[in-house]
């Protein structure tokens, strides 16, 4: 039923953006686990590139009250690029743009990322960078709620997706098979790097009604979930720079 409504509100944030640009808009791309269709619920979001012909005050202006429709709607707000930024950024945000041209579906005119040349100059640098940050940011947010079981499982269950993600491009660089499937990406991180994965299939689990807060403790689950994301984090330090 999650993919039914998805449809229907990508449909209506096309239609208001061709209506805001016109024929300055090239390009809509869904990219991402929202474009695989594994989606579950209040957890999961879709991730929106909205390509322009040139991105000024203008139209950030035009775009304003449909990006503040769309967070209201659980959704991060649409990525918002020139064609020529998308040519000359792939060095910059190698994670970005390999996540778009590995799974993306195209909403509305041309498929901009077809053929996209991603420079990976800066990609391992990126990942150990994106783990430790989040790593840090979690900790800190978790200092503030440790005592409140519902908002620790919250903050877990919130943040083991962007973790997900990541430990799909350490198999990236590492070479090895990187699937889209979360579940899967844990039993390849276990396979390759040893990882127990332990806590990353329980928040799964959780986030997909197949687990119930009830029978979890919270702290001790964080505490295994801080030791595997900090374990994934040296795997990418370890690799070949």
């Amino acid at each position: 039923m999650d993919h039914v409504f998805n449809d229907k509100l990508l449909n209506q944030l096309v239609a208001k953006l061709r209506e805001a640009h016109g024929a300055r808009l090239l390009s809509v791309i869904l990219y991402g686990s929202g474009a695989t269709g594994e989606t579950h619920g209040v957890y999961s979001d879709l991730n929106v590139l909205a390509v322009l012909d040139q991105v000024t005050p203008q139209e950030l202006a035009s775009s304003e009250t449909i990006f503040k429709w769309w967070r209201d709607k659980g959704n991060p707000a649409p990525l918002l690029m020139s064609a020529e930024e998308m040519r000359n950024s792939t060095d910059c945000f190698p994670i970005e743009f390999h996540d778009i041209t590995d799974c993306r579906r195209v909403l509305y005119g041309d498929d901009l990322a077809a053929g996209l040349e991603i420079r990976d100059v800066h990609y391992r640098a990126q990942v150990e960078h994106e783990l430790r940050a989040k790593l840090i940011r979690l900790r800190q947010k978790a200092a503030g709620v440790l005592q409140d079981r519902n908002l620790l499982l919250r903050l877990m269950c919130d943040s083991v997706s962007t973790f997900c993600v990541l430990g799909r491009h350490v198999l990236k660089l590492a070479g090895q098979e990187a699937p889209w499937e979360k579940h899967a990406v844990v039993a390849r991180l276990r396979e390759s790097f040893g990882i127990e994965g332990r806590a990353l299939d329980m928040l799964l689990n959780l986030r997909e009604g197949r687990a119930r807060p009830r029978d979890l403790n919270p702290e001790t689950l964080f505490g295994t979930y801080l030791e595997e994301i900090s374990t994934l984090a040296a795997t990418v330090d370890r690799l070949e720079r």
